[in-house]
């Protein structure tokens, strides 16, 4: 993707051979994926993603795109969010082959696990300013804009560049609060689009990824599909 800073992804492409003659198909959503891991840990190519996005490609029926962006301390921030930014912009374009082929880039769908919903979270809103977002490196810890979406001088809300939201979490997650507490701020910040919140019981931190055959991510996956199959 991109040579200078060696940021790449992987694209996941289901079964397009089930899907009927070249004139017979319908061009699927694009999903843009981020991996978790504080953004100082793990990769696109590491095998949990590997096989997660393997399983949303096929489940969903989607082209997945899963980021390696660059990591911090190394790159500090901004990096990864500049990575992922272009990542967008690229998938957008639809200049790889298959993206241009089979790639609707109307239904675009942002998505991403721990440090990774951050990413989704801070390109929704570069997506809803006309130059992008436009924040100094991280200085603050914790409560920087770039990691606290409700903090002092965070970018407003109402500039999610979306019109449905999806915030997921678990009742034994130890971020279940700051979930939570997302979900309730967009709520409440006059964004014009529809926010769902998604509680799974029995579930920690990134279950779905540690236990993807256990009952509750088996049924977390089948309410992303449906996610992903809405309007």
């Amino acid at each position: 993707m991109d040579g200078a800073t060696g940021v790449f992804a992987r694209l996941y492409v289901p079964d397009l051979a089930a899907a009927g003659s070249d004139s017979q198909r319908k061009k699927l959503p694009i999903l843009v994926y981020f991996h978790g891991g504080g953004l100082v840990l793990a990769s696109a190519a590491s095998p949990t993603y590997h096989r997660y996005l393997n399983s949303v490609a096929s489940k969903a029926n989607v082209l997945a795109v899963s980021v390696n962006y660059r990591l911090a301390p190394e790159h500090p921030i901004p990096a990864a969010y500049d990575d992922s930014w272009a990542a967008l912009s690229w998938a957008a374009s639809r200049d790889d082959p298959w993206l241009s082929e089979h790639g609707d880039a109307g239904r675009i769908f942002l998505a991403g696990d721990s440090g990774g919903a951050n990413i989704v979270h801070n390109i929704a809103i570069m997506a809803g300013t006309r130059d992008g977002l436009r924040l100094p490196p991280a200085q603050k810890g914790v409560d920087d804009p770039w990691f606290n979406p409700m903090a002092p001088g965070a970018p407003s809300l109402q500039k999610l560049a979306c019109r449905r939201l999806l915030v997921c979490s678990a009742d034994g997650d130890f971020a279940l609060p700051r979930a939570a507490a997302y979900y309730q701020a967009v709520k409440a910040s006059g964004w014009r689009g529809t926010v769902e919140w998604l509680e799974s019981k029995g579930g920690e931190h990134v279950f779905f990824l540690n236990k993807p055959e256990c009952d509750e991510a088996l049924q977390l996956m089948d309410q992303v599909v449906a996610f992903l199959a809405g309007n």
